[in-house]
């Protein structure tokens, strides 16, 4: 059974009144470790799964089960904590805080947590993305690949089963984007961390162990473009 099932999906949004479909009757599962890029034009539903996902917003029929969880079936302090505990966010922004440092940008969701060992904990992720020399650092003293490294620590503070990438790589050039796709490469590998990726492009979508190709809110199809070991 996977970590990630999506069970015949569908969301659509009312506008002025109107139901705007976003998904049609998805079915999808991605196994523990597993990497899985989606991909398609802009609108075609990308995000949209990613934020039905992580809980961010929930289905208008079917469901979505994390690690055993009905996302749909969480009261509101359960919500808080399943995403604080169960999932990892990484944007193509990066969305540092422009006033905390990078230690205190990676701690903080430790913090909130109230784990005693947030600056502990913050530093070794530092060091596991290679930026513990940075710590001290403002965001605005970083290249864009460095704030997407400490974005990534940030994200896996809490050692989450799941991790959410929307666009990634799309603010970074592209010897810096081949940096930060084989960083998360090694998460799903070595740390057995499963990750949803949408992408435009083509070059990240190959690093993935599955991709799944959407068209105006429907799966046109699964490729698994490299098998690994």
């Amino acid at each position: 059974m996977g970590l990630l099932r999506l069970e015949h999906v569908s969301k659509s949004y009312i506008t002025e009144g109107i139901a705007v479909p976003a998904l049609h009757d998805v079915s999808l599962e991605a196994a523990r470790g597993e990497f899985v890029a989606l991909v398609g034009r802009s609108g075609c539903g990308k995000s949209t799964l990613l934020n039905l996902a992580g809980a961010m917003d929930f289905p208008t029929s079917g469901s979505v089960v994390v690690d055993g969880v009905v996302t749909s079936e969480l009261g509101d302090a359960a919500i808080t904590r399943f995403r604080r505990e169960k999932v990892g966010f990484i944007f193509q922004s990066f969305q540092l805080l422009p006033t905390l440092s990078v230690v205190e940008n990676v701690e903080l969701p430790l913090m909130l947590a109230r784990r005693e060992d947030a600056r502990t904990r913050a530093l070794e992720w530092l060091a596991w993305v290679e930026m513990e020399s940075y710590a001290s650092r403002m965001p605005y003293q970083l290249s864009g690949g460095q704030m997407q490294r400490v974005a990534i620590a940030r994200a896996l503070a809490h050692s989450p089963s799941l991790l959410l990438a929307d666009e990634p790589t799309g603010n970074l050039d592209n010897a810096t984007s081949g940096l930060i796709l084989g960083l998360l490469r090694r998460i799903a590998s070595e740390k057995n961390t499963t990750i949803l990726m949408a992408t435009h492009n083509v070059d990240a979508a190959a690093m993935a162990d599955t991709v799944v190709r959407l068209s105006d809110g429907y799966v046109q199809e699964v490729l698994q473009p490299l098998k690994r070991a």
